[in-house]
């Protein structure tokens, strides 16, 4: 392709990992909203709502969120592997999370930031089990 540039990132599993302690994941599964995943196939996706960073600025509310699935075995269809425990996250209304529960599961649904007091908005995730 003529004027396009590609750029590789190797991501190491252990050069490039920021740790997480179980008091960090503790803290994570406490501040966010959780739902138990019974065995079969969940969709997760977000319906509405969106995440503001500022509040009283040219930022636009974004809609995405951070998920950590785990206590139980899954299958992202994205990777189509079994797992223990996951993260994943949507961004858009029209992004999916498609999972085949093979053991009962917790899905919590959380967001990032380094300054909480200046955030504005919430979302709705709908999660469909078949």
């Amino acid at each position: 392709m003529e004027g396009c540039a590609v750029t590789d990132l190797k991501v190491h599993s252990q050069h490039n990992c920021y740790r997480l302690s179980p008091d960090q994941m503790q803290a994570i599964q406490e501040k966010g909203v959780s739902v138990p995943l019974e065995p079969g196939t969940n969709i997760v996706k977000i319906r509405e709502g969106a995440f503001s960073y500022t509040i009283g600025t040219e930022t636009k509310a974004e809609p995405f969120v951070l998920l950590w699935i785990y206590g139980g075995k899954v299958i992202n269809q994205k990777t189509n592997v079994e797992v223990v425990a996951t993260w994943a996250s949507l961004n858009g209304y029209d992004d999916a999370l498609v999972m085949e529960v093979i053991e009962p599961a917790t899905l919590c649904a959380f967001f990032f930031d380094t300054n909480t007091s200046d955030n504005d908005g919430e979302l709705t995730l709908s999660v469909v089990h078949i």
